[in-house]
């Protein structure tokens, strides 16, 4: 039976202008929100922004729509797929942005933090892929950016909000066909794929974790999503992945399959790998919270680095096992 995910709200924005790929999947992300037999967000509370349409002044005007409409049971999504940039001061950079006006027409972080905590949703995530390769977005003594540091230090101040970037400081957002390779493992987790539990929801943790796997493998170790989280209590649902169903629907045009678990496993062995794959995936959210730590990820020791691979490793053997890797 198909149902509604009716607590679903999202902002989705996709710049263009010299990064057409952001515009494509802005539109990607948004039908699959409001696509009824996949996350099933009601269409009039999903709203996309892209080119032209995506200035600031309509950005923003987004963001308070979410902060009035929502209330704290909902669930909320801001996708932003564009330039972020550092003069020292963070900015969102949206449709129509002047480097010799930053201020006039660019997002200056603490705005964007100020419109984020407005929205009193308990359950929040913001996706910002921000450093794309290519691009024409410089001026001088600026540099690409994931991430506004206003809206990491707000995050400690509330609970259930979590900010996913595409890249870590010193790498670029890497495009592909049809999509670029973050968004498309984005839109995957959506739909379910890597899903621990199956139950039929997207779930925030499951999504770090497939972007966090997928995104390097897909890019030759050149590419790495960061994660913040604040106070989160649960593992909670951002949508529906088939509409209430169990079994995740397999993406048009993708060419992965979603087998099932091997039928005539034991059922001992199988349950013995479920709590072995639920305790490394903790261990794995553990060590990216520690990783986390070192905003320039330039510190980062070693033996941090090599512990996480060695997780990834474990828990991608056991979802083959499982059969819930595609």
């Amino acid at each position: 039976m198909i149902q509604t995910f009716k607590q679903g709200y999202a902002v989705i924005v996709g710049v263009g202008a010299d990064l057409p790929v952001t515009i494509d999947d802005a539109t990607a992300i948004a039908n699959l929100l409001r696509d009824s037999s996949r996350c099933a967000y009601p269409v009039e509370q999903v709203r996309l922004l892209t080119g032209q349409e995506a200035n600031a002044r309509n950005i923003l005007s987004a963001l308070s729509w979410l902060a009035d409409v929502t209330g704290k049971d909902d669930t909320v999504i801001v996708y932003f797929s564009g330039h972020g940039m550092e003069t020292p001061d963070y900015y969102l950079m949206p449709y129509g942005y002047n480097l010799g006006n930053l201020q006039g027409t660019a997002i200056l972080g603490s705005t964007f933090t100020q419109h984020l905590q407005a929205i009193q949703a308990q359950k929040l995530l913001v996706i910002l892929d921000c450093c794309h390769a290519g691009g024409q977005a410089e001026a001088k003594g600026a540099i690409k950016s994931p991430l506004p540091p206003s809206a990491i230090a707000q995050l400690g101040s509330s609970s259930g909000r979590v900010i996913l970037a595409s890249s870590r400081k010193d790498e670029v957002s890497w495009t592909g066909q049809p999509y670029s390779i973050f968004t498309a493992a984005l839109l995957e987790a959506m739909a379910g794929y890597g899903a621990f539990e199956q139950d039929g929801y997207a779930r925030i943790l499951d999504l770090a974790m497939w972007l966090g796997r997928k995104v390097p493998e897909r890019t030759q170790d050149k590419q790495h999503p960061i994660i913040k989280i604040s106070n989160l209590e649960d593992n909670f649902a951002l949508a529906w992945y088939a509409a209430g169903e169990k079994r995740p629907h397999p993406l048009p045009n993708w060419t992965y399959n979603i087998p099932s678990i091997t039928p005539r496993l034991d059922t001992a062995q199988v349950a013995t790998w479920k709590r072995m794959l639920t305790n490394y995936r903790k261990n794995l959210q553990l060590i990216d919270e520690r990783m986390s730590e070192y905003i320039d990820f330039i510190a980062i020791p070693l033996q941090l680095e090599n512990n996480r691979r060695l997780t990834e490793t474990k828990i991608a053997e056991l979802e083959q096992k499982l059969g819930i890797k595609p």
